[in-house]
C-alpha cells in the first residue's frame, strides 16, 4: 500500500508529464493517427493526471485507445483487465503491430505454459512491457499477486466494465472482485471503460469499483450510419440467405442464441453457397480461433456466432449483423449491432422476433435465484419493448440509455422508413399516469393495465382494485394498445421505470404537468407479432402452381402404372406441392423439396425435373430462387445413428431406449428415413414381433389394393381388431423401403 507521501508525488510526477506531453506528437508516433475522436484527448489527460476516469464509448469510438496511449507514455506497466482470452490476443497482436519490439504488450491467462509465463514476467521487471493484459480470474491468483507488488503499475485498466453488474448484459461475479485485488496489490489510477451501461449499471460499476468520484466522460451512444429493423421470425433462414446472397462479399456477423443453432445455420449456409463458419464456446481453441482469424482475413465472409464472438474484435468495415434470435437484454442488443460499420460505412442491423423466443428464455432462467430471475425478466421486458414497439428504433434505444433523440424522423430504422398508424392518446395518457398516482406509484405497467382494460386477476382482487374508480375505465381497447401507450409514455418521459425495484412505475414532473394540462399528443400503434409462426421444413401451398401440380400427379400416376408401384411410393402430394411453388429444375433442389432425399431424386427425379423445366420455359415462369433453400442433408446425427444400430439389428426398444425418444417417435424418425429415398432392413424386428400372415396380409394391401398410404384407411380396410397401428405403420416402413428405395 503507498504511503499518502508517495501517492502525492506520483500524482504531483503525472501532472507534471501531463503538462509536458505533446499528446497529438504521441498519437502521430505511436499509431500513425493526425487527429483524435470524440472526447479521447480528455480522457487521455485526464489518466495521465492520475485520476479515475469512467468512459462510456459505443462500440467504435475509439475506447481502446484511451488506455493504450497513456500506458505506452507512462512510466511503468499498465494493467488491462479484461474478459476474454481471444480478446487479449487480438489487444496484443494490435499493439505489437504498432511497436518494434513484441515485449511491448503481453497477456497472462491459462493460455500459457510455464516457459511462457516466466518470459512474461522477465520482461514486464525489466521495464520492456506497457501494456499487461489479464483475466480478473489470473488477476487474483496468489503468485500472480505476489508478482504484481513487485511492478511499477502505471494504472489499472478495467475493459468490457459492464461485465462488472448485476443489471448489465454479460455479468461475471469474478469482476466484483477487482477493487479488493487492487487494493491488495498497490493503489493505482483506474480507468473504467464499456460500451453499453445505463444510467443504473454505470453507478453499479463505479460504485463496485470505489471510484464514485471518478470523471465521466460519456459519448453520445448514438450511431447514425446504423439502420435499425426488426423482422417477423417466419421462415429466417430463407430471410437470411435472400439477403446474403444480394450482398455476396460483405462481411456478416449473425448471432444466435444456442450452439446447436450456430452450427446448424453455419451448415445451412454453406450448402448454399455461402462462406460461412460457426464460432461459439464449445469448439475446441484452435478451430475456434482459426474460424476468427479466416473471418478478419476475409477467408470467410460470415461468422455464425452466439455472443461469445465480438467482444473488442477490430474488424472496421462489418457491414451486416443479424440476431436470428431476439437477444436477452438491449444492452447486448446495442453492443452486438455496435459491431457493424465502425469504419462510419453502411451498418445494417436486423433482429427476427418471434414472442416465443422470450417465452423460451423466461423458461431458462426458472430455478435461478429469484433476484436473479427479477433482474432477467426486466431486460426481456425492455427487449419485447423495443422488438415490438413502433416508435422510432433509435428513440428507443438511446432513451434505454438514458440519452434524449429529439429528431421526429431518423430516417434509418423500419419504423421510420415505414411508419405505422397514428392515434390521439391524449385522453390515454391521463387515465394512465392518474392510474400510477392513485396507486401511489407501487405497481409495474402490467398490473396498471390489468385496472384499466378490466382484467379481474387475482393481484386486482387480492388489492381491492377492482373496486377504485379507474377499473374498467380504459376497456375500450386491449392490452396491446395499452402497452404502446406505457412505453411511448416512458419514452416521452410522463413516466419513468423504476429499475432498482425491478419496473416500478412513477409519474415523472413531466406527467404531473400533464395531468394538469393535457394537450393532443400523437402515438403509433406496436406491431403485432402474435401470429407470428417459426420457419416449417413442410412445403406451402401459398403459391401453388395448380395447373404443375395436375401434371406432376399424372406423371406420378403415368410411372407408376409402368413401375407397377403406388403413386405414393413415388413421391407424397406434400413433395409435389413444394415442386409445385418452388420450381426446381436440377437435382440438388430437388433434394431440397420435403420428403425427396438423394435416393429417391436420382431414382424418380429425372422425368419430373424435365417436366418442371419445361412447364417453367413454356410459360415464362420467374422461378422464386430465394426461397429454394437448400437444406442439410436430412440425415442428420440421430438418423444415422438409426440406421448404423439397425445394420447391427438392435431391437428397435433398445434404439429408442438409447436414443432417449418413445417408441412412436423412432417409427416416425424410420418413417423419414425411407420416405426420403434411404433403404433400412427391419425384417429382424418384424419377423420377431409380428405373426408371418399379418405382415404378408399388410404388405399385400400397400402393394396391390392401397390408394394412399394412409393409416386410417388402412386400419379400416384391414381390421382395427386383428391389427395395430403400430404394426401397420412397421410393415409400411419395410414396404416403401423395399419397392419404393
Amino acid at each position: 500500500m503507498f504511503t499518502r507521501k508517495q501517492v502525492e508525488v506520483f500524482v504531483i510526477g503525472k501532472i507534471v508529464m501531463a503538462k509536458q506531453v505533446d499528446l497529438s506528437a504521441n498519437l502521430k508516433k505511436h499509431f500513425g493517427f493526425d487527429t483524435f475522436k470524440g472526447n479521447q484527448e480528455e480522457v487521455i489527460q485526464n489518466v495521465l493526471k492520475g485520476n479515475d476516469t469512467f468512459v462510456l464509448m459505443p462500440t467504435g469510438g475509439g475506447k481502446s485507445l484511451c488506455y493504450q496511449l497513456p500506458a505506452l507514455i507512462s512510466p511503468g506497466t499498465a494493467i488491462i483487465i479484461s474478459p476474454l482470452i481471444a480478446l487479449m490476443k487480438n489487444q496484443v497482436d494490435a499493439m505489437r503491430n504498432f511497436s518494434e519490439d513484441d515485449s511491448i504488450a503481453h497477456f497472462l491467462n491459462s493460455s500459457l505454459t510455464k516457459a511462457a509465463i516466466n518470459l512474461v514476467k522477465e520482461d514486464i521487471l525489466a521495464g520492456k512491457t506497457k501494456l499487461l493484459y489479464v483475466a480478473p480470474e489470473s488477476l487474483t491468483k496468489e503468485e500472480n499477486i505476489n508478482f504484481l507488488k513487485q511492478v511499477d503499475i502505471s494504472f489499472y485498466a478495467v475493459d468490457e466494465a459492464h461485465c462488472i453488474s448485476e443489471w448489465g448484459h454479460d455479468f461475471r461475479p469474478e469482476y466484483r472482485r477487482i477493487r479488493p485485488i487492487i487494493n491488495e496489490i498497490g493503489e493505482s489510477p483506474v480507468i473504467a471503460l464499456t460500451a453499453t451501461a445505463t444510467p443504473k449499471v454505470q453507478h453499479d460499476i463505479q460504485k463496485n469499483l470505489g471510484m464514485l468520484d471518478a470523471m465521466v466522460f460519456k459519448s453520445s451512444f448514438n450511431r447514425p450510419n446504423l439502420y435499425y429493423e426488426v423482422l417477423p421470425k417466419t421462415n429466417p433462414s430463407k430471410e437470411i440467405i435472400k439477403l446474403l446472397k444480394a450482398n455476396i462479399g460483405k462481411s456478416v456477423i449473425i448471432y444466435c442464441l444456442s450452439r446447436k443453432k450456430v452450427e446448424e445455420l453455419a451448415e445451412t449456409l454453406v450448402v448454399n453457397g455461402l462462406k460461412a463458419l460457426p464460432y461459439h464456446a464449445g469448439m475446441d481453441a484452435t478451430t475456434r480461433a482459426g474460424n476468427q482469424d479466416k473471418f478478419l482475413m476475409e477467408e470467410a465472409d460470415i461468422i455464425v456466432a452466439t455472443i461469445a464472438f465480438g467482444m473488442g474484435i477490430d474488424k472496421p468495415d462489418v457491414r451486416i449483423v443479424i440476431h436470428y434470435d431476439i437477444p436477452k437484454s438491449l444492452e447486448g442488443y446495442y453492443q452486438e449491432t455496435g459491431r457493424a460499420g465502425r469504419d462510419g460505412g453502411e451498418g445494417r442491423c436486423i433482429a427476427f422476433y418471434s414472442y416465443k423466443d422470450i417465452q423460451k428464455l423466461e423458461k431458462f432462467m426458472q430455478g435461478k435465484p429469484l433476484a436473479e430471475q427479477e433482474i432477467g425478466k426486466q431486460l426481456l421486458l425492455e427487449t419485447v419493448s423495443y422488438a415490438e414497439s413502433s416508435v422510432c428504433r433509435r428513440k428507443t434505444l438511446l432513451h434505454y440509455f438514458g440519452e434524449k433523440y429529439s429528431e421526429e424522423n431518423c430516417e434509418t430504422c423500419d419504423n421510420c422508413v415505414n411508419p405505422k398508424e397514428q392515434f390521439e392518446a391524449k385522453d390515454s395518457v391521463v387515465k394512465l399516469l392518474k392510474a400510477v398516482v392513485e396507486l401511489k406509484e407501487r405497481f409495474k405497467s402490467d398490473h396498471i393495465i390489468n385496472i384499466l382494460t378490466g382484467n379481474n386477476t387475482s393481484a386486482i382482487k387480492a388489492y381491492k382494485h377492482n373496486e377504485i374508480a379507474l377499473f374498467e375505465s380504459g376497456n375500450d381497447h386491449d392490452d396491446k394498445y395499452w402497452n404502446a401507450v406505457v412505453r411511448q409514455s416512458l419514452v416521452n418521459g410522463f413516466i419513468i421505470k423504476d429499475i432498482e425495484t425491478y419496473g416500478l412505475l412513477r409519474v415523472s414532473k413531466k406527467g404531473h404537468e400533464f395531468i394538469s394540462q393535457p394537450e393532443s399528443i400523437l402515438m403509433t400503434k406496436d406491431h403485432d407479432f402474435d401470429t407470428i409462426e417459426e420457419e416449417t421444413t413442410t412445403g406451402g401451398t401459398a403459391a401453388l402452381d395448380n395447373q404443375l401440380f395436375s401434371m406432376l400427379k399424372d406423371m406420378r400416376k403415368t410411372i407408376s402404372k409402368k413401375l407397377n408401384l403406388p403413386p405414393f411410393v413415388i413421391f407424397q402430394d406434400p413433395s409435389l406441392e413444394a415442386m409445385s411453388t418452388y420450381y426446381p429444375i436440377n437435382l440438388d433442389e430437388l433434394q431440397n423439396m420435403p420428403g425427396v432425399g438423394t435416393g429417391k431424386a436420382k431414382r424418380f427425379g429425372k422425368e419430373f425435373l424435365a417436366l418442371i423445366n419445361r412447364h417453367v420455359e413454356e410459360n415464362e415462369i420467374d422461378r422464386p430462387m430465394d426461397m429454394v433453400v437448400k437444406t442439410v442433408a436430412n440425415k442428420s446425427k440421430l438418423k444415422i445413428s438409426i440406421i448404423q444400430s439397425i445394420d447391427r439389428k438392435m431391437s428397435l426398444n433398445d434404439i429408442a431406449a438409447s436414443k432417449g425418444i418413445e417408441m412412436v417417435e423412432l417409427i416416425k424418425e424410420l418413417e423419414s428415413i425411407v420416405y426420403s429415398g434411404t433403404r433400412v432392413n427391419i425384417d429382424y424386428y418384424i419377423d420377431e414381433v409380428m405373426d408371418e400372415d399379418l405382415k404378408e396380409d399388410i404388405f399385400y394391401y400397400f402393394k396391390e389394393e392401397a390408394e394412399t398410404d394412409d393409416i386410417k384407411a388402412a386400419l379400416e380396410e384391414l381390421g382395427e381388431d386383428v391389427y395395430s397401428e403400430e404394426d401397420i405403420r412397421m410393415v409400411r416402413i419395410k414396404f416403401i423401403s423395399e419397392v419404393g428405395n
